[in-house]
């Protein structure tokens, strides 16, 4: 198991370009078991669980080649659907949660998918209802062997048909689009997810020949088609690494530009951090964070405590209210930070508090924070991350932090961001990764 030892205290400059976005990598490389043919995507990001999914994918017998750095052909002529029925598949497929989205391609091409119960981060219950409520309107016939937490899938016979989601799931939504794309007839999603990463798939898919309109809303309509063809596609910059990099900034007192951001694709989240007191400049499609000695928290209108709080595109992700949390300890003012979607994705705080953070956790959901304008420095410490994006939180602490902090389980880190800690050395961080 490896760790971060950091060094706090550093302030940083230069520029960094984010990544590859991850949550769109993961719907864009399932997408390519669609087609025969050839399939591009540029702009790939080097992080764990995007190369366990294109290791996945080259099991299944996917020809896989890597063009450059970031870029990828893959050829889907050779599937091999035998594998599915293999321990190995199962146990790969298992450990990574995006694999979920390889069954609506294996439905709507192939007519059947196996699947075992996926993994992921441990914060709190993220059901796959949505994605099974979808498959079945479809036509799909499901049988769950609940010993070996198994899924079985029958999708011979997939037809169109309108379907009212329970929830707008990104994830559920992708899988049932790539599912419907080749189904018989027209497919209606209402209250679909309307991220960039679903308008990526989308546009994606239609340039394979996919027939699917209303992109971008929360109605879409597909007619089936019968065969797709290949394409090439580029990714969007990772928006949870930008809003990262703007908290950095601001808790680190440093001066960072975060290059080619497309920043019209960020919805509200430049707004977000501008209302917790951070000052942003747009140049082009650069956004330079200025280094703040003090950032001032807003008030609502009859100045009462903002509140900030995750929802369904296109309000804020909650990918980055952890990062909300943590730059708001050394603001001045105080925010209720209100995590709606998941139970668990809170239980960082504590470590914040033993680094001297004012923090209240009201319950599982929210956390009250009291910003301290900077007069009592955060202390370095000893942690665990929990999970992706509150590991990232914690390293962002510990490098505005007086003294050293480490922090296990870095894996999980390295699950979401690629290199981060040379990227951030480069910048002037000091963080050391040792085992």
């Amino acid at each position: 198991m490896a760790s971060f030892k950091v060094e706090g205290g550093h302030r940083l400059k230069g520029e960094i370009i984010p990544q590859g976005a991850k949550n769109e990598a993961l719907q864009i490389l399932c997408a390519v078991l669609l087609t025969s043919e050839k399939v591009t995507i540029h702009k790939v990001p080097n992080i764990r669980d995007v190369n366990k999914l294109i290791e996945l994918l080259a099991d299944m017998g996917v020809k896989v080649h890597k063009l450059g750095p970031e870029s990828y052909e893959f050829q889907a002529d050779e599937v091999n659907l035998d594998y599915l029925e293999t321990e190995d598949f199962l146990k790969k497929a298992s450990a990574l949660r995006g694999s979920v989205m390889i069954l609506g391609p294996l439905l709507s091409r192939f007519g059947k998918g196996k699947l075992s119960k996926p993994g992921g981060d441990k914060i709190g219950r993220r059901r796959m209802d949505t994605h099974f409520y979808g498959f079945q309107k479809l036509g799909a016939e499901f049988h769950y062997d609940a010993k070996n937490e198994i899924f079985h899938i029958d999708g011979k016979n997939l037809k169109g048909t309108y379907m009212l989601l329970d929830e707008a799931s990104v994830t559920g939504t992708a899988n049932i689009v790539m599912a419907a794309v080749m189904a018989e007839g027209k497919t209606t999603i209402y209250n679909a997810a309307c991220e960039p990463y679903l308008q990526q798939l989308c546009d994606m898919l239609n340039r394979m020949g996919a027939k699917i309109t209303g992109v971008g809303s929360n109605l879409l309509h597909i007619d089936g088609v019968k065969v797709l063809g290949g394409t090439s596609h580029t990714m969007l910059p990772d928006m949870i690494e930008i809003g990262s990099f703007i908290g950095l900034a601001a808790m680190t007192q440093s001066e960072i530009t975060i290059k080619d951001c497309q920043i019209h694709r960020l919805g509200i989240i430049p707004d977000t951090f501008r209302r917790m007191g951070i000052k942003l400049e747009f140049r082009g499609d650069d956004i330079f964070v200025p280094a703040q000695k003090h950032y001032e928290i807003e008030t609502f209108i009859d100045g009462s405590i903002l509140t900030v709080a995750d929802q369904i595109w296109p309000g804020f992700t909650p990918d980055l209210l952890s990062i909300v949390l943590v730059t708001a300890t050394q603001a001045k003012g105080t925010v209720l930070v209100h995590q709606k979607m998941f139970e668990s994705r809170l239980f960082f705080v504590d470590k914040l508090i033993d680094m001297g953070a004012q923090i209240i956790l009201c319950d599982p959901h929210r956390a009250t924070v009291i910003g301290l304008d900077r007069k009592y420095p955060l202390r370095g410490i000893r942690m665990t991350s929990p999970d992706i994006r509150a590991g990232v939180a914690l390293l962002i602490a510990a490098m505005s932090a007086s003294g050293t902090s480490i922090i296990d389980n870095i894996e999980q880190i390295d699950r979401g961001y690629q290199n981060i800690d040379e990227r951030l050395n480069a910048l002037g961080a000091k963080i050391e990764r040792i085992h």
